[in-house]
């Protein structure tokens, strides 16, 4: 299949092709934590110590770690193909990330300043980024290819 003529990625595209690159690093780490702790035998014994409730949130959070990496790794590899879809997916991780951050915010047992600053980089990035790849011309003509 070959690509359709368009713009190659430049400009101001390289902003969120950035923070794209970053999140999936971000991820892969997270990824990298949780399954160390299920092939640690000390992480697994205090694991299972724990209350029902808290297995199954920490396995939930686990398969959500999975979801959003292969999310990201998928929308990396489309932005590279330069698809069509991609804005459109893009504000959609765009606000996938902007609640986990509010969940994170929400439901963790972390001090309010860390939590405000994992919280302010996903709303500030997602307040620049979706209007950008709403109007712009060269998202238009960027992301032409089927």
């Amino acid at each position: 299949m070959a690509a359709s003529p368009g713009e190659k990625i430049g400009g101001w595209l390289i902003a969120p092709l950035a923070w794209l690159l970053v999140a999936l690093l971000s991820a892969s780490l997270a990824l990298l934590l949780y399954t160390t702790a299920l092939i640690t035998p000390h992480a697994i014994q205090t694991l299972m110590s724990q209350s029902t409730g808290k297995i199954a949130l920490w396995f939930a959070s686990f398969v959500l770690a999975i979801g959003m990496w292969y999310y990201t790794l998928w929308l990396t590899i489309a932005f590279f193909k330069r698809r069509q879809s991609v804005p459109k997916h893009y504000i959609i991780w765009l606000l996938i990330s902007v609640l986990l951050a509010v969940k994170a915010f929400a439901f963790s047992p972390v001090s309010d300043a860390l939590a405000v600053r994992q919280l302010l980089f996903p709303l500030l990035a997602a307040s620049l980024l979706v209007p950008y790849f709403k109007r712009s011309s060269r998202v238009k003509k960027t992301f032409v290819n089927p």
